[in-house]
């Protein structure tokens, strides 16, 4: 599935959450933007402003905070995940 939705996801390289969350989202076919906090401090600065968490990974769906790994394991076991997001294609 492919979707229109923009999903931004803040890491670091050696997070092991942040992997498993990339992860999840891939094997969905979720396309996401990656933010690597180590890289730029400025954008840690930003993510904490936004999430309120100093913690990665931090998950971004429609600029809307939704946490962190076990935020997002937590939707897609419940079903709620893929209602979060506005599909632009169905698999076929």
């Amino acid at each position: 599935m492919k979707y229109k939705t923009e999903i931004i996801i803040y890491t670091r390289p050696w997070c092991g959450y942040c992997s498993a969350a990339k992860e999840l989202l891939a094997k969905k076919g979720f396309k996401y933007k990656e933010i690597n906090v180590e890289e730029n401090e400025n954008q840690l600065k930003i993510m904490i402003e936004q999430s309120g968490r100093k913690t990665v990974p931090q998950i971004f769906i429609k600029d809307k905070s939704i946490g962190g790994y076990s935020e997002i394991k937590n939707l897609e076991v419940s079903g709620k995940l893929d209602g979060l997001l506005n599909p632009i294609s169905k698999p076929v």
